[in-house]
């Protein structure tokens, strides 16, 4: 009878270990199919942490752009006429040109608008990367829309309101004009200081004579167009109120030092800095005490150094229209416009002359040939731009239309508002 008893405990031991042991067998095994040994655990988390970095889709683009590509983005030009013809076609498909800028001569009515920068849009199909379509759109006497549209009042009546309000609703109302036409790019706040009431440029142009009311204004203007999903570009850096030449014409000269400078000048666009400033244009002053040998539109002085290493600006520079009298009658635009890039400049506007147009986009091409301007510029200037496209989404879906009546009347509730004439 104890052997018997012994027997079945010994049996029971026997069993205990056996099942105990093929749990934890299936324990082991159920642990490595989950995590495998700690060295596959590691390669398991490291390919977890490299799939989960966000994928950046403008570094992607970029890279699948030919040398010709990235070099038309850095170029943004005029036409002649009022329809696309045989040159538009050449700059955007031999060219690939980043983008068009429309003067007043290319603007008849709203029907022929439409359907020119639809036809640009359609001529840029084979293209994966969106043009800029853009004007001069301030308001009051800086004006390229079509006559059938009641005209925003000058950035001086606005200011005279002493409403903010005003100039971002005026803004945002210029913003639904250029929108509906297709257009998505306007030069425009001006945040120049009108300082010097002889100055034959500016005047009516700007905000007023007070850096403060001029930083508020201009920046409610510039989120006013923003928002209308319209890039505003900011203008005239670093300060083209206090001149007695038109850079149209000549190359004005301005001795201010920088303590004048950050007093004044510079106040305005440090704000708008500070607020989100998407583009700066630069422009052609000479300005001795910053720099004796280049006017702003090319100084690495101005553009790298006080521009992006001292108020921090991080977006995109454009340059005053460089076919202008400032530049013309002293330099040579295709050396003009390289010197503009490899001073930290993204964008070479050329508003005039198709051949002066195609001579710089080759001028371009040649430094980048020779190193002048080396590849890691190239791609960095041209990064920039792209990530500006896009962020507010451009695209080539073609326009319908704006709403002239229903825009007019939107424009004439926010005059009355604030009693501007």
């Amino acid at each position: 009878m104890k052997r018997s008893i012994w027997a079945s405990l010994f049996i029971v031991f026997v069993i205990v270990i056996v099942i105990g042991g093929c749990s934890k067998g299936s324990s082991s095994s159920s642990n490595g199919q989950a995590g495998g040994t700690e060295e596959q655990q590691g390669q398991n988390q490291e390919e977890t942490n490299s799939s989960s970095e966000p994928v950046d889709p403008v570094r992607e683009q970029l890279n699948q752009m030919t040398t010709a590509e990235k070099i038309g983005q850095l170029v943004l030009v005029g036409m002649d006429g009022v329809t696309a013809n045989a040159n538009t076609r050449e700059l955007i498909e031999n060219y690939h040109v980043g983008g068009f800028i429309f003067y007043k001569d290319n603007i008849t009515n709203s029907e022929q608008t439409l359907t020119l920068i639809n036809q640009l849009k359609i001529d840029n199909k084979s293209s994966k990367i969106p043009l800029f379509l853009s004007v001069d759109e301030e308001g009051g006497r800086v004006t390229r829309l079509p006559g059938d549209f009641l005209k925003a009042p000058s950035a001086a009546k606005i200011g005279a309101t002493g409403k903010v309000e005003a100039a971002s609703e005026v803004g945002a109302v210029i913003g639904q004009q250029l929108s509906g036409f297709g257009l998505n790019m306007d030069f425009a706040p001006v945040l120049d200081i009108n300082s010097n009431p002889n100055n034959p440029v500016i005047g009516d142009r700007s905000f007023g004579d007070n850096a403060d009311v001029v930083s508020k204004m201009g920046v409610a203007a510039m989120k006013g167009l923003s928002q209308q999903g319209i890039v505003p570009v900011v203008k005239h850096f670093p300060g083209h109120g206090d001149t007695s030449v038109d850079s149209h014409i000549g190359l004005p000269v301005v001795e201010h030092n920088m303590d004048r400078l950050r007093e004044l000048e510079l106040v305005p666009f440090q704000n708008a800095i500070a607020e989100g400033a998407d583009v700066v244009m630069i422009a052609h002053l000479l300005m001795p005490k910053l720099d004796p040998d280049h006017p702003a539109s090319f100084s690495k002085a101005i553009i790298h150094d006080l521009l992006r290493e001292e108020l921090g600006f991080e977006g995109v520079v454009i340059s005053d229209d460089m076919t202008m009298g400032a530049i013309t009658k002293n330099y040579n635009v295709d050396e003009a416009a390289v010197e503009f890039i490899a001073a930290g400049g993204n964008i070479v506007l050329v508003g005039h002359e198709y051949l002066k147009e195609k001579t710089v986009i080759e001028a371009i091409k040649l430094a980048v040939e020779t190193g002048e301007i080396s590849e890691e510029t190239l791609n960095s200037r041209v990064y920039d731009v792209l990530k500006l496209k896009h962020k507010y989404g451009l695209s080539g879906e073609l326009a319908k239309g704006p709403d002239v009546k229903s825009i007019n009347k939107q424009l004439q509730t926010v005059l009355d508002k604030y009693g501007v004439k």
